[in-house]
């Protein structure tokens, strides 16, 4: 990150008289924490702002600071600078048309670690290298020298664990180790995150991750792991949060080059998660090809279409 272009951003920031901050819709940790670190920020500042996402954040994550600030809807038209977080695609905000309808009347800030698909932010801050987008909010966190407080390293450490899937994800790296442990000392508390994040599942989605698992077939052809989960196989009390996590636990499964976890929507689409530990295989590449996106090691994609069992397996129709 460079650090002159990360002190003027932050000098737009202070200038600003009304902030909208702005990320992903079906929001997981990362998005969550790097949009609750912002908003501690603007808090610190005393500045005006207010957080948009399309959809409601999900309860675990009601231990993050700011989080009842959340709102599914803007005062775009209001705001004079615009901070878009771990977005990826501006599509994914669900008001990426009224956004391009600004015509460059508001500064925009970008905040990603995700390959670069848009380009639209007039100060853009992204390492694709990055666990989390978190983890680029530490960067520009140092190059101001704001200082962190329990808060700040709550939502980074939060940000990184869930994004890595504590640890486990090849996007983990040395830095990724030290920024967490850095926020330790800085008051972070990792045991809540935890019990926040990871060990929060209910009966109902434990059961659901067990079909996924018994569903599991190898496709000999790529050597390719692929589950499926229909609507019969979804209990309607089921949250995205529940889900979370069943592709990357999948993805352990030994000498495969990735798995595909694919799954019924309420909406009627196709939801599919790509994930691989293997240093050859990018599962990016088809998920662009589907229309979706993502990392080398973890992708996803929307389709439309339900599915359908046939006598050699699995259809979308």
């Amino acid at each position: 990150m460079e650090k002159q272009l990360a002190i003027k951003a932050y000098e737009k920031i202070k200038q600003a008289k009304n902030i909208l901050l702005v990320t992903h819709e079906k929001p997981d940790g990362d998005a969550l924490a790097a949009s609750c670190a912002l908003a501690e920020m603007l808090e610190l500042l005393g500045k005006t702002y207010s957080i948009y996402c399309f959809d409601e954040p999900p309860y675990q994550y009601n231990f993050l600071p700011y989080l009842e600030k959340f709102q599914t809807s803007h005062n775009l038209a209001q705001a004079d600078l615009l901070i878009v977080l771990d977005c990826g695609n501006l599509k994914r905000t669900m008001i990426d048309q009224e956004i391009n309808d600004q015509n460059g009347s508001k500064i925009i800030i970008e905040f990603d670690h995700h390959p670069k698909i848009d380009n639209y932010a007039d100060y853009e801050f992204r390492i694709v290298e990055a666990a989390s987008t978190t983890e680029v909010i530490y960067y520009f966190i140092k190059h101001n020298k704001i200082k962190i407080n329990k808060n700040l390293a709550n939502c980074l450490l939060t940000g990184i664990i869930t994004d890595t899937a504590n640890f486990l994800y090849p996007s983990t790296s040395s830095q990724t180790i030290t920024i967490a442990s850095e926020m330790l000392t800085y008051g972070a508390k990792l045991p809540q995150i935890m019990e926040n994040t990871w060990r929060n599942k209910s009966l109902s989605a434990m059961k659901t991750w067990g079909k996924a698992m018994a569903g599991l077939k190898i496709n000999k052809a790529y050597n390719f792991a692929v589950s499926v989960l229909t609507k019969k196989d979804l209990d309607d009390n089921l949250t995205e949060e529940d889900m979370e996590g069943i592709s990357g636990f999948l993805s352990n499964l030994d000498n495969v080059n990735g798995v595909l976890l694919l799954r019924e929507q309420p909406d009627g689409n196709l939801k599919g998660s790509l994930r691989t530990y293997n240093p050859q295989v990018d599962v990016s590449l088809l998920a662009r090809l589907l229309g979706g996106g993502g990392h080398a090691k973890a992708s996803g994609f929307t389709v439309e279409g339900k599915l359908e069992k046939t006598s050699t397996g699995w259809k979308i129709v």
